[in-house]
C-alpha cells in the first residue's frame, strides 16, 4: 500500500441507533497513516466502540463512509478482515473451549505467518491454554483475546480497551508488543479512557466527546502546549510580583524563599526574571498531559 495513503480513513460518519433521540456518532472524520499508533480517547459512552463496530462492519453507519487499506468498510468487509487483528472491548469467547482449542480454531480460519510467533506470545503473556475459557479470570481471558488479535501479525490492529483486566506486569508486556508491531510496520487504532496508557503508546490522539471529534493532537504538540511547572528556590525573598506579571504564569509561594511557577507557552520571560536574582535550585516537574485531557472532559457530566 502507498505509505502516503491513509491506512484508515473515516469520512463524516454518523450513527444513530434505532429508537435513540441522539446520535452515537456525529460527522466523525479522521485519518490514520500506515505505521501509526492512533489513540482514540474518550469517556464511557463517547462513541469509541460504535466507531470500531462501524469500521469492522458489525454495524453500518447511518451516513458517511470509511476505508481500511483503501477498501470500503461495507462493500469490502470480508477482504478487510483478512488484514485486521481485532480485540473487542468486552471479550466474548467460546466458553467451553480451552484456550488452545480456541486459538487453533482461529488459526484454522486464517493460517499463521509464523507458528512460532504464537508460542512466543503465549510465553510472554503467560497465557493459560489448558483450562476451559469459562474458568479463566477476566485478565486471563483478555490475554487469550490479545493472542488471537496479534498472532496473525496483521497489517491493521483495531483494539478496544486492550489493557482491561491486565495486571501492571502484563500491561508492560502489551506496551512492548505495540512497539514491536509498530516497528514491523503495523498500523494500530486503539480506544481507551485511560490517558496515561494512550500517552505511552500513541503517536497521535483523537479526543472523542458526545460522538464528535473535539480535538486531534500529536504527543509532541500536547507537550508543547501543556503548562510547564518549575519549583524555584531563591537565596532571598522571591520576586513574586515580577513573576506574576509574566503572561500566562501561575505563581504560588510555597515557602519564604520558594515558589512554584506554571507557565504555558514561551519560557524566555521567566528566565529573564530569574537571571536578575540568585537562584539556588530549579526543578522542573514532569509535564502532566492529563491536564490537556481534562480541558475536554473536566466539565462533562
Amino acid at each position: 500500500m502507498d505509505t502516503q495513503s491513509p491506512a484508515i480513513a473515516i469520512k463524516k460518519i454518523s450513527k444513530q441507533y434505532r429508537g435513540a433521540a441522539d446520535f452515537a456518532l456525529h460527522g466523525l472524520s479522521l485519518q490514520v497513516m500506515p505505521g501509526e499508533v492512533y489513540g482514540f480517547l474518550g469517556s464511557n459512552g463517547a462513541g469509541k466502540s460504535t466507531t470500531i463496530r462501524c469500521l469492522l462492519n458489525f454495524i453500518q453507519p447511518t451516513s458517511g463512509t470509511a476505508t481500511i487499506l483503501g477498501k470500503d468498510i461495507v462493500n469490502d468487509s470480508l477482504a478487510i478482515k483478512q488484514n485486521v487483528g481485532y480485540l473487542s472491548g468486552d471479550v466474548a469467547l467460546y466458553r467451553r473451549m480451552t484456550g488452545q482449542e480456541f486459538l487453533s480454531y482461529m488459526a484454522g480460519l486464517q493460517p499463521l505467518k509464523r507458528p512460532g510467533y504464537l508460542k512466543a506470545l503465549t510465553r510472554t503473556f503467560r497465557a493459560e491454554l489448558n483450562k476451559p475459557l469459562e474458568q479463566l479470570s477476566k485478565g486471563n481471558r483478555q490475554k487469550i483475546g490479545l493472542l488471537q488479535a496479534f498472532m496473525h501479525e496483521p497489517e491493521i490492529l483495531i483494539l478496544d480497551e486492550p489493557t482491561s483486566g491486565l495486571d501492571p506486569l502484563m500491561q508492560e508486556e502489551f506496551f512492548n508488543l505495540i512497539r514491536i508491531s509498530k516497528a514491523r510496520g503495523a498500523t494500530v487504532f486503539l480506544s481507551s479512557h485511560d490517558f496515561a496508557e494512550v500517552q505511552r503508546m500513541c503517536d497521535r490522539i483523537g479526543f472523542l466527546r458526545g460522538g464528535k471529534l473535539v480535538s486531534e493532537e500529536t504527543i509532541a504538540d500536547l507537550v508543547q502546549k501543556a503548562a510547564h511547572t518549575y519549583d524555584i528556590t531563591f537565596s532571598g525573598e522571591p520576586p513574586v510580583a515580577e513573576l506574576k506579571r509574566i503572561k500566562n504564569a501561575v505563581v504560588e509561594l510555597t515557602l519564604t524563599n520558594h515558589v512554584r511557577v506554571s507557565l504555558e507557552g514561551e519560557l524566555t520571560p521567566l528566565f529573564r526574571v530569574l537571571a536578575r536574582y540568585r537562584v539556588m535550585r530549579l526543578d522542573q516537574q514532569e509535564v502532566d498531559l492529563q491536564d490537556q485531557f481534562m480541558r475536554f472532559y473536566g466539565e462533562e457530566k
